[in-house]
C-alpha cells in the first residue's frame, strides 16, 4: 500500500497542496515585496513584513503542538488554514503597509499552525511504514516552489498585479481544503488532554528574540551588534524551554534528532544564501546563472527525498542521517573551495548537487523518526520542536554570519565568505556526530527516556 492508494489519496494530495501553497507564498512574497513596498510607500516597514511573519510562525508552531496533543490535529489544521487564508486576504487588499504587515503576521501564525498540525495528521492517519514516503512528498512540496516560485511571482507582478501574489493563493487553497476534509473527519478520536499553556509564553519570548535577530541583520554598526546580541541571549534562555530536555547535550533519541534538524537546516541555508552572492560578486555571474546552482541543489533535494523513501529504506535511520550530513559537509566544503579563484565553478555545482541530495535523504528521515520517538501523547509537541529547531538555528546562524560578513567584506572578502562557509561546515560535521546518537541504546523508541520540556 502507498500513500496514494485509495484510503489515503485525497488526504495525501490535499496536504501536499497545502504545503506547496505555504512554501510558494514564502518564496513569492520575497520576489513581490520590493514592488509592494514602493506601491504602499512602506519601505521603512520592509523588514517588518518579513520579521513579523517569521515571529508569528514560531508562536503558531508551539500552539499547534500543544493543541494537537490535547485535542487532536484537526482543530489546529482548520484554524491554521483559516488564519492563513485570512492573512492572505488582508495582505492582498491592504490599503497601506501597516495593514499588510498585520496580514503577514496573521498568515505566518496560520502557516505555523498548519505545518506542525499536518505532521500530527501523518502520525495519526498513516501506518508507520508510509511515514517516510509522506514526508518525502512534503519535502518535494517545499523544494519545488523554491525553484519555480520566483519566476512565477515575477510574472504575476509584471503582468497582473502584486495583489494577486496573495489573492491567487486563496483561490488555490479551496481545492486543498475539500481534499483534506474527509481525511480529517476520519481521524481516530484523540484522547482528551490538557495543553501546557505556559509554553505559549515561552514561544512569544522566542518570537521576540527572533524579531531582534531579524532586525539586527537589517542594520549595521553598533545597532546590529546590540540587537543580534540581545536576540541570541533571549534564544539561549528561552529555547531550552521549547525543545526536548537534553537537546543541547545531544541526548540519545529524540533530543538528538531535534538538534540534528537545526544543524542540518542551518548548515544548508547558510551555504545556499552565500553561493549566489559569491558567484555574482566574485566570479561575474549573472543573477540567473548563479541561481541555477541553487536549482541544482533543489532538484537534488527532491531526488534525495525520493531515494530515502524507497531505496534508502534498506539503510537504517542512523545510517541515512550520517550519509545525509556527510554529503552536506562535502557540499559546503566545495562551496568554500571555490572562494579560491583557481578552483573552477563546476566544483560548487557538483558539490551542491551532493549537498541537496544529502538534505533530501536527511529531512524526511528526521520527520519520520520524530513521530516514532515522540513520547506517548506528545507527537504534536515533538513535531513542533523539530520545526522550531530548524527555524531558530537557521535564523541565529544567518544573523551571526551576516554580521561577520558585513564586518569583513570591505577589507577581507575571502575571509568574509570563509567565515560563513566555515560556520556551516562546522555545523555539518557536528551533525555527523549527532546523527550517530539519534537511536536509543537499545535501538527501540525508548519513549519514556525522551521527555519534552
Amino acid at each position: 500500500m502507498s500513500s496514494l492508494s485509495a484510503p489515503y489519496r485525497a488526504l495525501t494530495l490535499g496536504m501536499i497542496a497545502l504545503v506547496t501553497l505555504i512554501a510558494f507564498e514564502a518564496v513569492a512574497v520575497t520576489t513581490a515585496m520590493p514592488t509592494v513596498a514602493r506601491a504602499l510607500d512602506g519601505l521603512t516597514l520592509y523588514a517588518l513584513a518579513f520579521g513579523g511573519a517569521l515571529a508569528a510562525s514560531v508562536v503558531g508552531m508551539v500552539v499547534a503542538g500543544a493543541w494537537g496533543d490535547a485535542r487532536g490535529p484537526a482543530g489546529p489544521t482548520w484554524a491554521g488554514v483559516a488564519l492563513f487564508i485570512a492573512g492572505l486576504l488582508i495582505a492582498g487588499t491592504a490599503p497601506d503597509m501597516w495593514v499588510l504587515v498585520g496580514g503577514r503576521a496573521v498568515q505566518g501564525f496560520g502557516g505555523g499552525l498548519v505545518v506542525v498540525a499536518l505532521y500530527v495528521v501523518v502520525g495519526r492517519a498513516y501506518p508507520a511504514d508510509l511515514h517516510p514516503r509522506v514526508f518525502a512528498a512534503f519535502a518535494g512540496a517545499w523544494v519545488l516552489p523554491s525553484i519555480a516560485g520566483p519566476s512565477i511571482a515575477g510574472l504575476i507582478v509584471e503582468h497582473l498585479h502584486w495583489r494577486w501574489v496573495f489573492l491567487g493563493v486563496v483561490l488555490l487553497a479551496v481545492p486543498s481544503i475539500l481534499l483534506i476534509a474527509p481525511g480529517l473527519r476520519g481521524l481516530p478520536p484523540a484522547e482528551r488532554g490538557t495543553a501546557d499553556l505556559s509554553i505559549v509564553g515561552w514561544a512569544v519570548a522566542a518570537a521576540v528574540s527572533v524579531g531582534l535577530l531579524h532586525f539586527g541583520g537589517q542594520r549595521g554598526g553598533v545597532d546590529a551588534v546590540v540587537l543580534i546580541g540581545a536576540g541570541i541571549a533571549g534564544l539561549v534562555f528561552v529555547t531550552p524551554k521549547l525543545l526536548p530536555a537534553g537537546t543541547f547535550t545531544a541526548r540519545r533519541g529524540l533530543p538528538s534528532v531535534v538538534l540534528l534538524r537545526g544543524f542540518a537546516g542551518a548548515a544548508f541555508i547558510q551555504t545556499d544564501v552565500f553561493i549566489p552572492l559569491m558567484l555574482t560578486r566574485e566570479r561575474g555571474f549573472s543573477p540567473s546563472a548563479a541561481g541555477l546552482t541553487l536549482t541544482v541543489g533543489g532538484l537534488a533535494w527532491s531526488l534525495g527525498s525520493w531515494y530515502q523513501s524507497r531505496l534508502g529504506q534498506r539503510l537504517g535511520p542512523r545510517a541515512r542521517l550520517t550519509l545525509g550530513l556527510s554529503l552536506i559537509a562535502v557540499g559546503v566544503a566545495a562551496a568554500a573551495a571555490v572562494v579560491a579563484p583557481a578552483v573552477p565553478v563546476p566544483v560548487v555545482v557538483g558539490g551542491w548537487l551532493l549537498g541537496g541530495f544529502g538534505m533530501g535523504v536527511s529531512y524526511p528521515t528526521m520527520s519520520a523518526l520524530t513521530l516514532r520517538l515522540a513520547p506517548a501523547g506528545q507527537q504534536g509537541r515533538s513535531s513542533s520542536s523539530l520545526q522550531l529547531s530548524d527555524s531558530l538555528h537557521s535564523t541565529t546562524v544567518l544573523a551571526v554570519s551576516g554580521t561577520l560578513f558585513a564586518a569583513l567584506i570591505a577589507t577581507a572578502p575571502y575571509a568574509a565568505y570563509l567565515a560563513g562557509y566555515g560556520l556551516a561546515f562546522g555545523l555539518a560535521v557536528a551533525g555527523i556526530w549527532v546523527a550517530r546518537r539519534t537511536s536509543t541504546p537499545t535501538g527501540t523508541p525508548g519513549r519514556a527516556s525522551v521527555p519534552v520540556g
